[in-house]
């Protein structure tokens, strides 16, 4: 049989083969290949094509994708976005070229919006695939075998109204970080001015600093601190990001390999579901907002050395970060403008994609909000005062990577316009398109089929298909406003704190929140409706055009409902969230017996074990726990607090803080504790993913019926029930 090589293979023999030609032939060479694709790719692009034509080309298109995406390698994925980009900018061209005749005012209004949301989409699109089409997957860098050349390390762990409890299991894990003594020093940032905070820092040894005021918030108090320390390096985590042991040994290598580095990020990981996971119960089966962001997009930025910094779980090193003017205090956005502020200064900027912190997610759906309109608002800050596009120090690939990050803030008016433009023609008979149902169909279909079989390849471990449009539809209509008034006058907006933490008694829904996903459900409904009895009387030539939009006016139906299922809070009655981990422990009991078994999860204040056969535990049973390791732990107080089948929850007692520390050190501060979950979820599948959201979709929709019939009840109730007749009253006079 023969062997014929690989398309990759072809690839590296000629690049071998012309890396050995001189440098003007190397130069002409590449310039005229480049010139051979540019010219192919245009005539590709604007190739008029009839119906059948174009029906069949996207048809070989389509199918020549779904064989790519079998093949692993960077190569099957530039294929895949060459193809993608082929079908989109095709319909592009289409769409600017031959369907924009309109005839009245109202069809042009409706008309160029869409158009607008449209090339908007697009340039995000062809953005993200710059941004992400091969990350850089940088690996650690082993530090010196001589510790003594080992740099010293200030962790700063700013606070302001965050709850002792979450502060302290922070700065126990620092203190745990494995590093030589004398070189690390732990820093609390204490805003809020509390004495609780400086009675504890002064118990477990670790350093209080604060300030008379609170000016510029968080990136105030970080160049406070930065003003009264001095080791050569500086390690950051919010007051909620819980640090591992071997967090700067992972990350310190590198600063020590390139002199020029100024930061390095790590992913912001959480062991608590935010509430779109907790709500819609899709924790760790579904990756959550953020991962798509540390997952690829960071490692992506990564190649073009534009990292953002995200404000926490990061090390900055103190000359550089001093040459920008500390933490930048412009924006709302304090980490990303600081990064900005590097790069342009010419520092490099790294990211490693291995969790070494984990912190608290939003608990539920105002704060998450709050915190996402802050971002958004500092995001079209920096758009507005710092354009990435322009003024001096950054190369080609930074100012794509930066500009996509501020572009994608403004997605909400975009996914407004395309959660409504349907019903433009359903129910305004407004033509928004001049073109046939079925020209319309062989354009637009290969758009859309081919940038989500792209995204769903590259992004599969860390975004699944149609999830995007859940989140910017629950945020759309919220940072609308803060993001059109931040680019009209920057200086508008403050910095706002956070909150984690908190009990969530029972499970509530969100009437406030939800009223604009209801307001645009509802019209998505009626939509359906006017559309439904329109095609029962249409006659043949609208039908296709109808379908299509009821079609489209579905789709927003699903999305627009899995965003209104996001509002019905879930009770969260665990003060603290568990941490799954399967750890060997030993039982001791009072008797003197002991057993052994594995944690299925713990948290600070209890834990829970999977018993062996035939072991039982009684209700407020005193027993004592032993985390086995070499050598093995101490042992910690626990009382039963509940057991069911082989499982059984234990309460620990009141801990001293050398126990506390040492609790920590051998749960939260393990290594692995974070990485083991880490992109490790199940792989995106475009069509499960879809039934996923529909299910959820359609799931809310019923509970959203069955609530409005309930408070319909409650409100006619009264007028069909009989009171008895009571004697009037008589009120005595007051003295």
């Amino acid at each position: 049989m023969i062997a014929f090589p690989t398309p990759q293979a072809c690839l590296d023999t000629l690049a071998a083969h012309i890396s050995g030609w001189p440098r003007p032939a190397q130069w002409l060479m590449r310039a005229g290949l480049t010139l051979i694709v540019i010219v192919i790719l245009i005539g590709i692009l604007s190739a008029p094509l009839g119906l059948q034509a174009q029906a069949v080309f996207a048809s070989f298109c389509f199918c020549l994708s779904l064989w790519v995406r079998k093949y692993k390698g960077r190569l099957a994925i530039i294929s895949l976005i060459i193809l993608s980009l082929i079908a989109s900018l095709r319909y592009l061209y289409w769409r600017l070229s031959d369907t924009l005749s309109f005839e009245t005012w109202e069809d042009a209004v409706f008309g160029y919006g869409l158009v607008l949301a449209e090339l908007y989409a697009l340039m995000v699109l062809v953005l993200g695939y710059v941004q992400t089409a091969w990350p850089l997957q940088r690996k650690p860098v082993m530090l010196p075998a001589d510790q003594q050349q080992w740099p010293t390390v200030d962790v700063f762990i700013p606070t302001y109204n965050e709850d002792l409890s979450i502060v302290k299991l922070v700065v126990l894990a620092a203190q745990a970080i494995d590093w030589p003594v004398g070189k690390l020093r732990v820093h609390v940032l204490d805003d809020g001015r509390r004495d609780t905070f400086k009675t504890f820092c002064r118990q477990v040894g670790v350093n209080y600093i604060t300030r008379d005021n609170n000016r510029h918030a968080k990136a105030g108090n970080l160049n406070e601190a930065l003003k009264v320390t001095h080791s050569e390096y500086v390690a950051i985590f919010d007051a909620d990001h819980v640090p591992t042991r071997s967090f700067l040994q992972i990350t310190l290598g590198w600063f020590l390999k390139d002199p020029n580095l100024a930061l390095l990020q790590t992913p912001h990981f959480f062991y608590s579901p935010d509430p779109f996971e907790k709500n819609l119960g899709t924790f760790r089966s579904v990756p959550n907002e953020g991962e798509l962001f540390y997952g690829l997009v960071q490692d992506g930025n990564d190649l073009w050395n534009a990292t953002f910094f995200c404000g926490s779980c990061a090390v900055m090193r103190r000359s550089h970060l001093l040459d920008v003017g500390g933490i930048a205090t412009e924006t709302v956005t304090e980490d990303a403008h600081t990064a900005l502020k590097l790069n342009r200064r010419g520092y490099n900027t790294a990211y490693l994609a291995i969790p070494q912190a984990a912190g608290l997610a939003t608990e539920n759906l105002s704060r998450h909000i709050a915190q996402r309109i802050r971002w958004a608002r500092g995001m079209a800050q920096i758009f507005r005062t710092d354009n990435p596009l322009l003024g001096k120090g950054l190369n080609l690939g930074q100012r794509v990577c930066y500009l996509n990050a501020m572009m994608h803030f403004f997605y909400s008016l975009p996914r407004l316009v395309f959660l409504t433009a349907p019903l433009a023609y359903l129910i305004f008979d407004a033509q928004i398109f001049h073109a046939s149902a079925l020209m319309v169909t062989v354009y637009v279909l290969p758009h859309i089929a081919h940038s989500n079989l792209t995204n769903s390849s590259i992004q599969g471990r860390f975004r699944h298909s149609f999830w995007n449009e859940v989140y910017e539809s629950v945020l759309a209509w919220y940072i609308l406003r803060p993001v059109l008034l931040a680019l009209v006058k920057p200086s508008l907006g403050t910095f706002n704190v956070t909150d984690k933490g908190g009990i969530i008694k029972e499970d509530y829904f969100d009437w406030q929140l939800a009223r604009p996903y209801i307001i645009l459900l509802t019209l998505n409904v009626l939509g359906l409706l006017f559309g439904a009895v329109k095609l029962l009387w249409s006659d043949t030539s609208v039908s296709t055009t109808l379908a299509i939009n009821l079609v489209w006016t579905l789709y927003n139906i699903i999305i627009v409902a899995t965003a209104v299922a996001v509002a019905k809070e879930v009770s969260q009655v665990r003060a603290e969230p568990r941490v799954a981990a399967n750890l060997p422990v030993r039982i001791l009991r009072a008797d003197g017996s002991h057993f052994d078994c594995h944690t299925q999860d713990f948290s600070q204040r209890g834990i829970g074990v999977k018993l062996p056969a035939g072991i039982t535990l009684g209700l407020g049973e005193k027993v004592h726990v032993c985390i086995l390791r070499e050598p093995p732990s101490s042992l910690f107080c626990a009382s039963a607090i509940f057991h069911e089948g082989d499982m059984a929850g234990l309460r620990l007692d009141d801990l001293p803080l050398t126990l506390q520390s040492e609790l920590v050190r051998l749960t939260f501060s393990r290594a692995d504790t974070w990485a083991s979950t880490w992109g490790n979820g199940q792989v995106d599948a475009p069509l499960r993913a879809l039934l996923h959201v529909s299910g959820i979709g359609l799931h809310a929709i019923g509970d959203l019926f069955l609530s409005s019939l309930g408070a319909v009840h409650l409100r006619l109730r009264p007028l069909f029930t009989r009171t008895p007749s009571l004697p009037p009253t008589v009120e005595t006079p007051q003295p």
